[in-house]
């Protein structure tokens, strides 16, 4: 039981489980678009994730502490070593056009955790911007990659589902942002800071219903999509109503993190 347990805090911690979620929001796309599902892409963008959230979450920590490291953290920091190396053997079969946007998005995350505007600032800690960029590069690799990978164009259904996955992702930070909302600095300036939990929670309602409303507004329009759409909106409203400050440990880091498998899934009913 315990290496179970440990095996399960190893999972969550190094970033695997939210890399499964970001793998499934791009099969999604994959098959909304109804395109051929490229498995080197799929690699990519799990062992990338791996990459980026672990370099995000512990690349300050690492520094601080380099040569106190607990044995988990080390652990980690030599897993994602690992992925780092198997997500640059991936990364050399992609196209041109998905290597530059990867480069922005990269961008993106890199000057997310490595102070830019001082020796303390990133963009992290610019008040009231942090779930936006996530939400944006969330929103890139998922939609945008799938589709430069094959050369596509971006048409009207595209930007529908960018928007859509624009608005599920921020939607979903929601439960952690309203965990966080006793530790946070009131500096970040965060949603549930603005205006409090209930408030968030309606706004987070209100968030899945305008991403219902766009699956309307696409050219190839589908009642079956519109009911997988509905569904996940409604088990996602269900988890934004249960998230508050004193949520159980892993509500928002496995539960809340697994609603885009389960949105995956349903493509399978």
């Amino acid at each position: 039981m315990k290496f179970f347990k440990r095996f399960f805090e190893f999972y969550i911690n190094s970033s695997i489980h939210v890399s499964f979620a970001v793998v499934a929001l791009t099969l999604i796309t994959y098959l909304s678009l109804n395109i051929f599902i490229d498995k080197t892409l799929i690699a990519f963008v799990f062992f990338g994730s791996i990459t980026g959230y672990n370099f995000v979450k512990y690349a300050e920590v690492a520094g601080l502490h380099h040569r106190s490291l607990t044995s988990s953290l080390r652990w980690i920091q030599i897993f994602s070593f690992l992925c780092f190396l198997l997500m640059c053997f991936f990364g050399f079969n992609l196209s041109r056009e998905v290597l530059l946007t990867l480069a922005i998005l990269g961008g993106l995350t890199l000057f997310y955790a490595v102070p830019i505007f001082s020796r303390k600032r990133n963009l992290r800690s610019l008040q009231g911007i942090k779930i936006f960029i996530v939400a944006l590069v969330w929103s890139g690799v998922t939609v945008l990659l799938p589709l430069f990978q094959i050369g596509g164009a971006i048409d009207w259904d595209v930007w529908m589902i960018f928007i859509q996955r624009f608005l599920f992702v921020i939607t979903i930070i929601l439960p952690f942002e309203i965990r966080d909302i006793q530790f946070d600095s009131e500096t970040l300036g965060t949603i549930p800071q603005k205006i409090g939990k209930k408030r968030t929670q309606i706004l987070g309602a209100l968030f899945l219903l305008f991403l219902l409303c766009i699956e309307f507004l696409k050219d190839t329009f589908s009642y079956n999509m519109v009911i997988k759409t509905l569904c996940i909106c409604v088990i996602t409203t269900i988890g934004i109503y249960f998230s508050n400050e004193k949520q159980s440990r892993y509500f928002a880091s496995f539960w809340i993190e697994s609603l885009p498998i389960v949105w995956l899934l349903l493509y399978f009913f």
